[in-house]
């Protein structure tokens, strides 16, 4: 029963929102009142406070939110060492091409990540993951791009601002318009097995 109980709550989705999508919050209104490189401190500041938000009540680390803290703290330092905001603009850019990465590689070699990297509870039969980890694997390098194009064109204000409001929307669409495919290959309840030894 305490297993279960820790399941559900390692997948609040409240708290798996607030993870994740926190410090894009805190890096937005940070950004409006006082510029880039505070917006980029209280960032880097905000990523280590949901992590260790998470580990405190789930005693659970999500993978994306951890490897985006990497990301941020490594190049939110650059940016403020430096005084170089091109750093801190890299980091949507090198975190989902890493993602993108690590799954088209590993549905290369014939393991799915796609449960590891979106901490997913889903049960889909073997077709089922390939295929969506194959769409987010393109959707990630996808927003890659969207980052460069739109940081290179754009001004640093509406760089961040779209990355609020441009950038979340865009992926929960996309997360949503892949409903179909989920439910087509989901396993239910009654027939879940174990996850295939190759994952």
């Amino acid at each position: 029963m305490a297993d279960v109980a820790n399941e559900r709550r390692k997948q609040n989705p409240v708290l798996k929102l607030c993870v994740e999508m926190g410090p894009t919050v805190v890096f937005f209104v940070v950004n409006y009142a006082y510029g880039i490189f505070p917006a980029t401190a209280a960032l880097m500041a905000a990523v280590v406070a949901a992590l260790i938000a998470s580990w405190t009540l789930t005693r659970h680390v999500p993978v994306m939110p951890l490897v985006t803290a990497v990301v941020v703290l490594v190049f939110g330092a650059l940016t403020l060492f430096l005084h170089d905001e091109t750093f801190i603009k890299l980091k949507p850019t090198i975190i989902n091409s890493l993602f993108g990465a690590a799954l088209l590689g590993g549905l290369a070699v014939g393991k799915p990540l796609l449960p590891i990297v979106l901490d997913s509870v889903m049960r889909l039969t073997e077709e089922g993951w390939r295929k969506l980890t194959f769409r987010w694997g393109l959707f990630f390098f996808f927003l890659a791009a969207l980052n460069e194009v739109v940081w290179r064109t754009q001004t640093t204000d509406f760089w961040v601002s779209f990355k609020l409001f441009g950038t979340m929307p865009i992926t929960i669409l996309f997360a949503l318009s892949q409903t179909p495919l989920i439910l087509k290959h989901e396993i239910k309840t009654e027939e879940r097995a174990p996850a295939p030894d190759h994952w």
